[in-house]
């Protein structure tokens, strides 16, 4: 009997990546020709990670995180020639540099027809608790990093988090993550992203993950079919 119970699971198992497998092909069929994609242009840590997997798990071709991370300096010089080349070699993608602002403009010009998902969360508080704890665990024993803190912290490159801090956030360099500033980033991003796409609601799906029914609303967005009823969390702050 134990024998038996083991033995459909098994079989129950396979027949779910089966499944998981067809959808898969089936959804990646939706995007049909070189020109259409999925950008997700959410800011870290309004669960970008989650939505990369939630990618994977309906098929979709993810971009590799760790070739996109060098796009950083065209980013900074606003050249996004090599950005969009990059985007040629995969069918969704999500974190930097694509969560940073202007980015999603040059994509909807050179990808006509591709969806943008701009990931949120409860309020701008919230956003700005989550990153500081996040990336004080990371580079601060958990303090809110400072200059010194990130010119020794190490992502990629040593010193690369100063540059990102400083890239992005109009602070001061002795107070990084002041929070005036880094709370009217946010609300600015979410703002610019709206009114970019305001006459044209069937691109754009704003979605905070933890609401309920968000995974629902993310996969009527792209029109694909899911054996999931909720994203995979991960990374959660």
């Amino acid at each position: 009997m134990y024998k038996l119970s083991i033995k459909k699971t098994v079989i129950k198992k396979f027949v779910t990546r089966v499944l998981a497998k067809i959808k898969g092909y089936k959804n990646r069929l939706l995007l049909t020709g070189r020109r259409k994609k999925i950008f997700c242009i959410g800011l870290n840590k309004t669960g970008t990670t989650s939505v990369k997997k939630a990618f994977k798990d309906l098929g979709f071709v993810v971009g590799d995180q760790g070739v996109a991370t060098e796009l950083l300096q065209f980013w900074i010089k606003r050249d996004f020639r090599p950005i969009v080349k990059y985007c040629r070699t995969a069918e969704a993608f999500q974190d930097s540099p694509f969560s940073y602002p202007y980015t999603y403009v040059a994509l909807d010009q050179a990808f006509p027809g591709s969806k943008f998902i701009l990931t949120i969360r409860d309020n701008p508080e919230q956003w700005y608790n989550s990153i500081t704890k996040f990336h004080g665990k990371r580079w601060a024993n958990g303090r809110i990093p400072t200059k010194s803190d990130l010119k020794r912290a190490i992502r990629e490159t040593k010193g690369r988090p100063w540059v990102v801090n400083r890239a992005l956030f109009d602070t001061p360099e002795d107070d990084p993550y002041r929070k005036a500033e880094l709370l009217q980033f946010y609300n600015r991003h979410i703002e610019d992203v709206t009114r970019y796409f305001k006459s044209r609601p069937n691109d754009l799906l704003v979605i905070n993950l933890s609401e309920e029914g968000a995974y629902q609303k993310f996969i009527e967005f792209l029109g694909v079919e899911s054996l999931s009823n909720e994203f995979p969390w991960e990374n959660r702050t």
